[in-house]
């Protein structure tokens, strides 16, 4: 079974999963909840609680990714770190390419427990490690995903990914997802955006998260035209408010103007410089 690392990608999938088979559930995801059903895992000794802001995270980056394929419907999708998402069966284009990018441990589980889909290709190797982007064809429109993993990485590779992502693709987009410097230098147990905003309870076994080195603020990203060379523009990504109370708590630890900048969390859409490639 997955370890380090790869272990958040079970974490993100069992709070996904069991969202989706509620009654009242904020998203629909029949394969997450087959998904979960299929892998002989402890969920709840070792996370506890499921929590819905994965599911509304989700929900998040299927905006971004939907708006990008209603304007370029062939388009290239690249999911870097991809983990246990069934981002692609949620959208439900047929026309788009879909380059899935995450260790190989990982991509053996999708290969065996996730439906062959012609349009997906699947690359088992680090997302630093660049060599994914050989597989995407050139002169296409190209929107790079990287939803849960800048943090993960030191400020340098984080950085330094996204430059590398806008020296390769001009005229493309990237959407991320970060966490702010406060909250990048803890190191509690159950170590959670999820378990910070609504108080879930944790696991028995006192799961602990990978360390989270790079920590921004969305003030600090909105300077990345200026900052980080290839990017044009940012964008912050409102996401859903979810289900009730717990829901709104998270939305608000986003975007809520009553929590200052350098506390919140943000998602952001980012343009690269050059011209827009295909059609």
């Amino acid at each position: 079974m997955l370890e380090g690392l790869s272990e958040t990608a079970l974490f993100t999938l069992w709070c996904r999963g069991s969202e989706a088979s509620r009654s009242d559930s904020i998203i629909t995801d029949p394969h997450a909840v087959r998904l979960l059903a299929s892998l002989d895992y402890p969920y709840y000794e070792k996370f506890g609680e499921a929590n819905q802001i994965y599911a509304i995270r989700a929900l998040a980056f299927d905006g971004v990714v939907r708006e990008f394929l209603d304007e370029h419907p062939r388009g290239t999708v690249v999911a870097l770190a991809e983990g246990l998402q069934t981002s692609y069966w949620r959208l439900g284009s047929a026309d788009c390419r879909w380059l899935s990018v995450d260790l190989p441990e990982v991509v053996s589980i999708r290969e065996q427990l996730l439906p062959s889909e012609p349009n997906i290709v699947s690359v088992g190797a680090s997302a630093l490690e660049l060599g994914w982007a050989e597989h995407v064809t050139p002169d296409e429109p190209v929107l790079i995903t990287a939803e849960g993993l800048l943090y993960y990485l030191d400020e340098p590779s984080a950085l330094g990914l996204i430059t590398e992502c806008a020296r390769r693709f001009p005229g493309g987009r990237m959407v991320f997802d970060s966490v702010p410097r406060w909250w990048a230098g803890r190191r509690d147990k159950a170590f959670s955006v999820g378990s910070a905003l609504t108080r879930s309870k944790v696991g028995t076994a006192g799961y602990t998260f990978p360390p989270m080195p790079f920590g921004i603020s969305p003030r600090e990203i909105r300077q990345f035209p200026r900052r980080v060379a290839g990017v044009a523009s940012t964008r912050q990504i409102s996401p859903p408010s979810g289900r009730g109370l717990h829901g709104r708590i998270v939305q608000a630890g986003y975007r809520s103007p009553i929590v200052p900048a350098p506390l919140r969390f943000a998602i952001t859409e980012l343009r690269f410089r050059g011209e827009s490639r295909g059609r």
